[in-house]
């Protein structure tokens, strides 16, 4: 209901009733110019500039949730009221230039029939949310396209466009602006004419932005509007050399101590080989000692790794070690503080998971204006490639395609795709992951709240299928142990933490100045959270989980944990080519956690050898098997026997039952079964290790579409 005033309402300049004051967003109050009141006769009389706009109408009873009448002011009164209601702070008020923009382009676009009055209103609120330009808001919900968009702005400024979709570039011209200000401004140098360099921009440059650009190119140039999408891959093609190079070889050159593109250090080889002569030696002449020698080192091994993580786990079940965020913090935050937010995507072979990929990211809350995302595929993926291309995805999604150069890692692509990157704060997910919807808000707001060397927060993971076979609930144990209770508890100690593969969420400049992933490391998140843990900095746990599929088939499964196992002796072997150096940095309790966390997988590879014995004792009572136990060792061993894997079971268990996963419980109880298949991925990662060290092997997703 709309009405002009009279002499039988209340009218604005009699007052604001307290309890209406705030009852609609500053964001909304400003954008559409309104401002409740007082209560009168069962509704809510607003003042209103534009009194019959149907559109304000229906926002503004949305947001009070009771009938309202609106009531027409004079826009100056009605600013007036909101600054005492919410006193402006100068860079988030719509300066009146800003807001004759966003008002021409919202009746350029309606009155020519491109968008409808809901998809205007529903930009409107989240422009009012925001303060994001209407435009890109309308384009990223897909209302209109990016070129529609790009016509609009042509013909509000008077500026001419450009075709780039199947431009070929003059590297000359187009490499004379250095490579940050054309990937932090979005622009490129496309052509010359007459002593002027033609500038392909995806929007006008400010005046201060356009000084910048014309002192780097030393002569003067006109702009030309593109379109954000295409400007973006002509950009990629321009200096896709130097992007390959820095995400292969930037580690390597700048920390090369700390790179794994050498396997085994000179020491290190030289320390194994002369051990493996002193062991070979004293097996030939006193072979029932040395042997017993090695059992007793095992057991001990077996022994500590089993008690750390024992200890772990009593130390998080029943607690929260992470760090929390309320509902209410998540909803108290201010959308047009928020920065960008890159999300890095690496994708190899999963053509089919794309749209799903597209929806679970379109899903989170958090401004898609506001996104930065990176698909990352390889240069020969085809399939993918134009299956992503033939989605038509809006500007906030970025195709990247790296270069097809050895090593073809993960690391590599996140290293090439984080080159691209423009946001303040940069995560990876995986291609299958269904991360919660507020989770990069979360991490923020954790951000805010933790010590500042902690500059990496991890999500837990877990999985969305794990009810499928038996394999994937032994796997949704596993996770729930390591993310709800290993994790936290080693977050909460300040331990070195491995991180998970996925979900990671980092400060951007601080991980570009660690040199980011390995290329060569097949398990990159782990050694990145020792190298993190290493230059002073930490790690700490969200509250929040992102499902991701389980591997339901064996030859899957192994093929994934043999690759983790791999890059685990990676992580061991790099860190520990200098243990007084790595003892120095991170103390002694820093320097036993590491020890023993990548023990993990040395224990795994000492199960089937110690299952050999067992059986060949009992299937032929080889005396040899029986001297090199002697009672104390015996003892020991058989100690370890019943502890080790009730610990495991025990650990399986308590993770579920920290997690509320009930049902899984009694699959924990075959999970030394799983410790078989686990021994068997480790032995394959090993041989690897000697064989092929930087191969990735591939896991399939998509298997489960849950």
């Amino acid at each position: 209901m709309t009405t002009t005033i009279t002499r039988s309402l209340p009218r604005l300049s009699d007052g604001i009733d307290e309890s209406l004051a705030h009852a609609v967003p500053e964001g909304i109050c400003r954008t559409f110019r309104v401002m409740p009141y007082v209560y009168h006769e069962g509704h809510v009389l607003v003042a209103a500039a534009d009194a019959d706009d149907s559109i304000t109408e229906h926002v503004v009873s949305e947001r009070l949730d009771r009938p309202v009448i609106l009531v027409r002011h004079t826009v100056n009164e009605i600013i007036e009221v909101i600054d005492e209601a919410y006193p402006p702070v100068e860079a988030e008020v719509e300066s009146p230039e800003a807001r004759r923009s966003r008002m021409q382009m919202a009746q350029m676009l309606t009155r020519s029939g491109l968008v409808t009055g809901e998809q205007l209103q529903r930009a409107m609120l989240e422009y009012s949310r925001t303060g994001d330009p209407l435009g890109d808001i309308l384009v990223s919900h897909e209302s209109i396209s990016e070129d529609v968009l790009v016509a609009a702005l042509s013909e509000m400024h008077q500026m001419q466009r450009v075709g780039l979709a199947d431009f070929e570039p003059d590297y000359g011209i187009s490499r004379r602006l250095p490579e940050q200000l054309a990937r932090e401004l979005q622009v490129v140098p496309v052509a010359e004419t007459e002593g002027t360099l033609l500038l392909a921009v995806a929007r006008p440059l400010s005046a201060d932005d356009s000084a910048v650009v014309e002192e780097a190119l030393g002569q003067p140039f006109r702009q030309l509007l593109a379109n954000r999408t295409d400007l973006d891959q002509l950009i990629q093609r321009v200096h896709a050399s130097h992007y390959s190079d820095v995400s292969t070889q930037y580690l390597m050159e700048n920390f090369p101590e700390q790179s794994a593109h050498v396997v085994f250090s000179s020491v290190q080889k030289a320390v194994f080989i002369m051990s493996g002569i002193v062991i070979v030696i004293c097996a030939v002449i006193w072979p029932t000692s040395t042997a017993t020698t090695l059992v007793a080192i095992c057991t001990v091994i077996y022994f500590f790794v089993s008690v750390y993580k024992f200890r772990l786990t009593l130390r998080a079940l029943g607690t929260h070690l992470e760090t929390d965020v309320s509902d209410e913090e998540v909803a108290a935050i201010d959308e047009r503080r928020l920065p960008i937010y890159t999300i890095l995507v690496p994708l190899y072979k999963e053509a089919g998971i794309v749209p799903r990929l597209v929806r679970d990211i379109n899903a989170l809350d958090y401004p898609r204006t506001r996104l930065d995302v990176k698909l990352l595929c390889e240069e020969d993926d085809l399939e993918t490639i134009d299956t992503i291309k033939a989605l038509g995805l809006p500007p906030h999604f970025h195709l990247v395609i790296v270069p097809d150069s050895q090593p073809k890692t993960k690391p590599k692509a996140c290293n090439y795709g984080l080159q691209l990157a423009t946001g303040a704060f940069t995560v990876i997910y995986d291609a299958e992951d269904r991360p919660d919807p507020d989770q990069l808000k979360k991490a923020l707001i954790a951000f805010d709240v933790v010590p500042d060397n902690v500059v990496c927060m991890q999500g837990k993971l877990n999985h969305f299928n794990q009810d499928q076979n038996m394999l994937t609930s032994w796997f949704a144990n596993e996770y729930s142990m390591h993310f709800e209770l290993i994790l936290p508890a080693m977050g909460a100690s300040e331990s070195p933490i491995p991180l998970g593969g996925t979900s990671n969420h980092f400060k951007t400049g601080i991980l570009r100045e660690l040199g980011a992933w390995d290329p060569f490391n097949v398990t990159e998140d782990a050694d990145l959270g020792m190298r993190l843990h290493r230059a002073g900095y930490r790690t700490a746990m969200i509250d929040s989980t992102t499902l991701e599929e389980a591997n339901s088939k064996v030859g899957n499964w192994i093929r994934q944990r043999s690759r983790w196992n791999k890059g685990y002796y990676q992580t061991w072997l790099v860190h520990m080519r200098h243990p007084v150096q790595l003892f120095r940095q991170t103390g002694p309790a820093g320097f036993v956690s590491f020890n023993l966390t990548m023990g993990s997988a040395l224990v795994l590879l000492l199960n089937p050898i110690f299952w050999a014995l067992t059986t060949i004792y009992i299937l032929t009572q080889w005396g040899f098997v029986e001297d090199i136990y002697p009672s104390t060792v015996f003892y020991a061993a058989s100690f370890m026997l019943f502890v080790g894997n009730f610990i495991f079971i025990y650990l399986n268990v308590a993770g579920s039952l920290q997690r509320g996963e009930f049902g899984l419980t009694r699959t924990a109880v075959l999970s030394p079964l799983y410790w078989g298949l686990m021994s068997f991925a480790a032995w394959k990662g090993f041989i690897q290790l000697f064989t092929n060290p930087f191969y990735w092997e591939k896991t399939e997703h998509g298997l489960d579409e849950g």
